[in-house]
């Protein structure tokens, strides 16, 4: 491994000669200059990794020359060292981007500390991250050979969605892998505790904590509207709960989480079904049945989800709460400007609902998009994605003006995503639902060993389109392929985000409840 090579920049170098041979002792490799106009032209021609500047030089002065160094290599890490603590100099130091300063006289562990701070700080928290999760690993193992309970499942997808965030910045590639094979051994695990329970879920058999698409705003939601304080509910399409995570620094800044629970998304895990359920506070046949001219049928053209604002007002209504309220669908900046400007006019309502579609669009085109696709390629590059449009987005800036007001905020979604790899043949009528993770329709063919069947709709309260539809969903990273071009629609769609099926990713999705700080 190459010597970390160091650039220390004084006017008086007589007096690093201490520091430079205890820094050589440690492994370090230290260049020296006494001017700033030198020290540029060595930045120009060697490898370094930092710099260490006198902020009081003779001719060019550290600020000067500090400014010279960013022009030339803006990411090379830069230490002021000053005998001053001038809140002029040390604001003007900050703002051009120092990595840390130190102040005169300095003794040799102060400087090693910073070193670390400024270069290995990286690999520490990577190591002390990969240590902390083999620790936790053997713990997570036993878990899973026990027959958990809903809570225990939520308790366990929040640890693995950790370890999967903290991991992913991880040098040690190879316990990710660890993680990703544990991960994949419990959604094996989870589309079995699914398969034996989701029926009788449906049928009022609940387990404590278990809440459900039908049942999250019920439960968790209405009790808020009893406080006086308008209440907002944002709803992200297909925002998965490691989505959360990389928000949650960002929006904690503004609000403090009251309570951070995930809820379980019926099936199918599509917009579709798990989006009317939750509004409406009912199961899809429910709907079709109690709301006939509210349900839009997957076998008619119309928008599957256009009368949300319909069903959550009878929701409500049903449940004695008939105030007033705004429901708005953001499709794109400028009506999320909007949506910002009417926050004056939206504090005159004690319940307002917001949903934003951006994440399932990001889902949909790294699909169909081939640019979006690459950048989208990895967990890690689309979380990053997702961070980064929320960063800019007029969302964000929705939530930080709220924030000055005394309200009650749910952050929430309907269902999750996962990446899908192993596709699985299927043949089916012309007629047949077009999603990757379920299908529905008539003389389904499939190998029974490869799905989770629900043989009668009613029996997953689903609408029946004919009188022999049945439902198979896909399990794990499973995916729907016809045997007409296999491979090629195999190789499309490997790799892809897709959601409908049964997987942690995709049922367990955050309900976080936040107020003002």
């Amino acid at each position: 491994m190459d010597k970390i090579r160091i650039l220390w920049i004084d006017d008086e170098v007589d007096l690093l000669k201490p520091y430079v041979l205890f820094l050589e002792t440690k492994g370090y490799e230290v260049l020296i200059s006494n001017n700033g106009a030198e020290a540029l032209d060595i930045v120009r021609s060697e490898k370094l990794d930092i710099v260490f500047l006198d902020e009081q030089m003779a001719g060019l002065s550290g600020l000067e020359t500090l400014a010279e160094i960013k022009k030339i290599t803006p990411m090379l890490p830069v230490v002021m060292i000053t005998k001053s603590e001038e809140e002029d100099i040390m604001e003007e130091a900050i703002g051009s981007k120092i990595a840390d300063y130190l102040i005169k006289p300095v003794n040799p562990n102060q400087i090693l500390l910073c070193l670390k701070r400024s270069l290995e700080s990286k690999r520490l928290v990577s190591e002390k991250a990969t240590q902390s999760y083999q620790q936790e690993f053997r713990q997570i193992s036993m878990n899973l050979s026990a027959k958990l309970p809903f809570l225990e499942w939520e308790n366990l997808y929040k640890k693995l969605t950790h370890w999967e965030v903290e991991l992913s910045k991880a040098e040690d590639t190879g316990i990710f892998e660890i993680l990703q094979s544990q991960k994949d051994e419990a959604n094996a695990l989870f589309a079995k505790y699914i398969e034996n329970n989701y029926v009788d879920f449906l049928k009022g058999d609940v387990e404590d904590g278990l809440a459900m698409s039908h049942t999250v705003l019920k439960q968790s939601f209405l009790p808020l509207l009893s406080e006086e304080k308008p209440t907002f509910l944002i709803l992200i399409d297909n925002l998965r709960y490691d989505h959360w995570i990389a928000l949650q620094p960002m929006i904690e800044e503004y609000f403090r989480v009251i309570s951070d629970r995930v809820y379980m998304s019926i099936l199918p895990s599509v917009t579709q079904f798990a989006r009317n359920s939750l509004f409406a506070g009912l199961l899809p046949s429910e709907i079709e049945k109690i709301y006939p001219d509210l349900w839009i049928n997957e076998d008619e053209n119309d928008h599957k989800n256009q009368y949300e604002a319909d069903l959550f007002d009878r929701f409500i209504q049903r449940h004695g709460k008939k105030q007033r309220f705004t429901f708005n669908k953001i499709f794109n900046q400028s009506y999320g400007k909007k949506m910002v400007e009417s926050i004056p006019q939206m504090m005159n309502s004690k319940l307002n609902v917001l949903v934003y579609n951006f994440v399932d669009m990001l889902s949909h085109a790294s699909t169909d998009v081939d640019l979006v696709r690459e950048m989208a390629g990895g967990e890690s590059a689309y979380r990053g994605l997702i961070l980064s449009w929320f960063e800019h987005s007029m969302l964000f800036e929705f939530i930080k003006q709220l924030s000055e007001k005394d309200v009650n905020l749910v952050i929430t979604t309907d269902h999750g995503s996962i990446r899908v790899k192993d596709p699985i043949r299927v043949k089916a009528e012309r007629d047949t639902s077009l999603n990757l993770r379920y299908k529905t329709g008539r003389k389904l063919d499939y190998d029974p060993n490869e799905i989770f069947l629900i043989k009668k709709p009613e029996d997953g309260y689903l609408p029946k389109l004919n009188v022999s539809s049945s439902y198979i969903f896909c399990r794990n990273a499973d995916f729907f392929v016809y045997p007409n071009n296999f491979v090629h629609y195999s190789n499309y769609y490997k790799n892809t985000m897709q959601h409908g099926g049964i997987s942690m990713e995709e049922m367990l999705v955050p309900f976080i409840i936040l107020q003002n700080k």
